[in-house]
Order: structure tokens, then sequence, then C-alpha cells
């Protein structure tokens, strides 16, 4: 009999209760983590390279499950505007990861964590959201 991690199974219920704004909080949250920890994989020089890479391309798939849930009908210019500031987001991590520079991962984060604070700034305002959330297939508990 498999027991399940009480750890992944709250994670997982919070997920699945969520409204669609606190999902995207959710999102950046995981996406400013992994970027936390490969700066801290930086700093072990050659030793957490791999690991930078790992977290790097992780926080990518969450940029990525961003622009997957962007509405352009509904977003209209927002939606456009959201989607070109992921690219970018996105091209910079690429070049962290190739360089190994922390200087454009904390350059990554501090864009991200604004984003952060105006998402979940709205989702407090919007309470009773039950707009479904259009999402790929990234696993944002683990």
């Amino acid at each position: 009999m498999k027991t399940q991690d009480p750890v992944q199974s709250y994670k997982e219920i919070q997920i699945k209760t969520a409204t669609p704004a606190k999902l995207i909080v959710m999102l950046y949250d995981g996406s400013i983590r992994f970027i936390n920890q490969a700066i801290e994989a930086i700093g072990q020089k050659h030793r957490g390279f791999e690991k930078a890479s790992n977290y790097i391309i992780k926080a990518q798939d969450i940029i990525n499950e961003l622009m997957v849930s962007l509405d352009f009908e509904k977003g209209g210019q927002i939606a456009k505007n959201l989607f070109s500031l992921y690219i970018y987001l996105n091209r910079r991590l690429i070049e962290a990861n190739i360089q190994k520079d922390p200087q454009i991962l904390e350059e990554v984060k501090k864009m991200l964590m604004e984003l952060r604070g105006a998402w979940a700034e709205a989702a407090q305002k919007v309470q009773g959201d039950t707009v479904p959330l259009k999402t790929g297939t990234i696993n944002i508990a683990g």
C-alpha cells in the first residue's frame, strides 16, 4: 500500500481549489523559487552548474505555462504585452543559463516579483473568480 506524501497532497489540494488568479500567483512563486535555487547553485561554481541549469529550465517551463495561459481575446493589449515580456524573460533565462550569470537571474527575478505582486493584488480583489484557466501540462506542485 502506497502512502502519499502529506506535503504533496496539500500542494495538490491548493492547486485544485485555487482560482485562476491564484494559480497565476502560484506559478510566479514557483518560478521565483527556482531562480533563487539557481542563484544559490551558481554560487557553488562548477559543482552547482548542472543544478543551476535544471532550476533555470524549470523557471522557463513555468514562464512557458504563463504564456500558454494568456487569453488574447479577453486580455487584448495586456495579454500581448505580457506575452512579449515572457518572451524577453525566457531569452534572459537562456542567457543566464549559458553564462551562469546570477545578475541576469536577479534581473528576471525582480521583474517576476513585480508581476507577482500585481497578480496577488488582483487575486485578492477578485475573490469570486470562476473563469477557467487554460493550462498546459506543467506540474506546479513539485
